[in-house]
């Protein structure tokens, strides 16, 4: 059982037999009546953000998520192979069964996939992911109007904002968070 007051950003609950986890969280002491709880949840199935307000102290189940430590191997279209690294199972899932984030997969990455009554919800991958980048614009100097930025496609087919000096070829570091670009790969 998880409580409003082990909310934190990043927890897990379930609510009305789906699983959630906590975007953003504020708790409230009004002067007048009880303590409550501003939550922006995010549901690992449907991807959606809602907000619910819960009283002080209510009480929730924890959803029954199972980490498992997998290899990337490669993807076929729609389909995406893993091998468990303790097994060496293989297992292959589809691309919407598997999060926003896979397309920043590289081929033998280590990922947790989270695993909800034994079907894959999410892919929490490394924190940081060094990728190559395929294909960008050329800057232009002077071009800075647009913020210093630029559209790069990674060797996963992902695309990512990068500074105007980037070019083809180099590899870059990536925030696989916020899928933003950190800093270039010496």
């Amino acid at each position: 059982m998880i409580t409003t007051a082990d909310f934190r950003n990043g927890s897990r609950l379930e609510l009305d037999g789906q699983p959630y986890y906590i975007v953003e969280f504020q708790h409230v002491k009004p002067g007048k009546g009880g303590a409550f709880v501003r939550t922006k949840l995010k549901g690992y199935k449907t991807g959606n953000v809602i907000d619910r307000t819960f009283r002080s102290g209510e009480k929730f189940d924890e959803p029954n998520l199972e980490e498992c430590d997998m290899q990337f191997l490669y993807n076929a279209g729609e389909e995406y192979a893993f091998m468990d690294i303790s097994s060496f199972e293989q297992f292959t899932y589809l691309k919407n069964q598997l999060g926003e984030n896979v397309d920043l997969l590289k081929e033998n990455t280590v990922v947790k996939i989270l695993l909800y009554h034994d079907e894959p919800i999410a892919v929490e991958l490394p924190v940081f992911m060094e990728l190559k980048v395929v294909e960008t614009d050329p800057g232009i100097r002077g071009d800075t109007a647009s913020g210093g930025t630029k559209l790069a496609v990674v060797e996963t087919g992902a695309s990512v904002k990068v500074p105007l000096y980037l070019v083809t070829g180099e590899v870059i570091k990536i925030d696989t968070r916020t899928r933003s670009y950190v800093e270039r790969v010496r």
